[in-house]
């Protein structure tokens, strides 16, 4: 795979629940990370004393986290409402060149920060709350 524009990892969020997903304003950093729990089998009759695995087992997640600087655009207002009221919408991230991964997600954290002689900052963190799908580009 070729080099891609940082700029092109893309958070959209569903701003009504009607499927129409809208980039959140003002982010300059973006990370999704997925991760598998392992479920540990080791016994006294694991071959050489390798540890062992259950395949299949143990829970899967996925954590986006972004920061950028504040809008207060539609979905920065948006943000901020699903994080009061606890809700699970839906979310997309775009990956140049891979996918579309999208499903329900958390919004777990939301940071405000800026100094007198600069913008508005804000940092958001979400943890997924349900199934994820991958639509391969």
């Amino acid at each position: 795979m070729a080099a891609q524009n940082g700029k092109d990892l893309l958070v959209k969020l569903d701003l009504t629940g009607s499927g129409q997903f809208e980039t959140i304003a003002g982010l300059r950093a973006t990370r999704i990370s997925f991760n598998a729990e392992t479920v540990d089998v080791t016994s006294l009759e694991s071959q050489g004393g390798w540890r062992e695995l259950l395949a299949g087992a143990g829970v899967k997640s996925a954590a986006i986290s972004g920061s950028g600087v504040f809008k207060d655009a539609a979905t920065d207002e948006r943000a901020r409402q699903i994080f009061f009221d606890g809700e699970v919408p839906e979310f997309q991230v775009i990956i140049p060149a891979f996918g579309i991964v999208q499903g329900p997600f958390m919004i777990t954290s939301v940071e405000y920060a800026g100094s007198h002689n600069g913008e508005a900052t804000y940092e958001v963190s979400m943890a997924s709350a349900g199934v994820l799908s991958f639509t391969a580009l």
